[in-house]
């Protein structure tokens, strides 16, 4: 079958990776380096290395069903998938260890769809959803962490324990929503018991903390335009190799 999109002509890199074709060999430069196009025993891929990688972020970007997508690229059903399992994980996202002392992080929860039973569970919104915790520089808006998909209906402050996140952050200085009391983490000032408003003071800091929080409600906006992200029907690891995956692609972007 003759291919439809391919790599090799710069202007589907954009629309389908959100990155310029510089970025783009870029990533290519470093999965090389991590063995993702080292020969293996068996049949060869019938994609390069590039086309293969275009493939994984068309399926993220658009969320078309393999049959309809892989004609596009010249290879069948079957080879789309493997493309997919193979480089998913690779071009997953991984987390910042270490963070300078001045560092300010953001975290918050979303929810996102995945019809995998094995990795969601039904949720507040009546769909089967995972929730994915989320961490992000609040100065350059890049993600540094993103816990561990839970199946189970949890609230933001089990989650952000349960899904690795919070041991991953240490003691870094982090910034969250109301939802997370009793966790260490900075969050807005409530009113106590018998206080009809909160002191002048106190609603100055909380609407400086709404303003700084923004930040990750828009990196969520963004990352949402990944339409994988809003009904995702890989099975098991294939949700959170998306998550990380498009998180990396955001930061690629941003970087650019």
């Amino acid at each position: 079958m003759a291919s439809v999109i391919t790599a090799s002509e710069p202007s589907w890199i954009s629309p389908f990776a959100e990155l310029s074709p510089r970025s783009f060999g870029k990533l290519l430069t470093t999965l090389r380096r991590c063995g993702a196009d080292v020969a293996h025993r068996g049949r060869p891929w019938s994609l390069p290395l590039e086309d293969r990688v275009l493939l994984v972020t068309a399926y993220w970007r658009t969320n078309l069903m393999l049959r309809q997508l892989a004609p596009l690229f010249g290879v069948s059903k079957s080879a789309a998938d493997r493309v997919i399992n193979h480089l998913g994980p690779l071009l997953a996202l991984q987390p910042r260890k270490r963070f300078a002392k001045d560092t300010v992080l953001i975290v918050d929860g979303t929810l996102l769809p995945a019809r995998g039973h094995a990795v969601a569970e039904r949720s507040k919104n009546y769909r089967y959803s995972a929730n994915h915790q989320v961490v992000i520089d609040a100065d350059t808006r890049l993600v540094v962490v993103v816990g561990r998909p839970l199946a189970r209906n949890r609230n933001d402050c089990r989650a952000w324990e349960e899904s690795g996140a919070k041991a991953a952050l240490g003691n870094t200085l982090t910034i969250a929503d109301g939802g997370y009391p009793g966790t260490g983490l900075v969050i807005p000032h409530r009113r106590e018991r018998g206080q009809s408003e909160l002191p002048d003071w106190k609603e100055e800091h909380n609407k400086s903390h709404r303003q700084v929080r923004a930040r990750v409600e828009h990196v969520f906006a963004r990352m949402k335009t990944w339409k994988i992200l809003r009904d995702c029907r890989l099975k098991g690891d294939g949700v959170r190799h998306a998550m990380l995956g498009i998180a990396r692609m955001h930061n690629l972007a941003l970087a650019e």
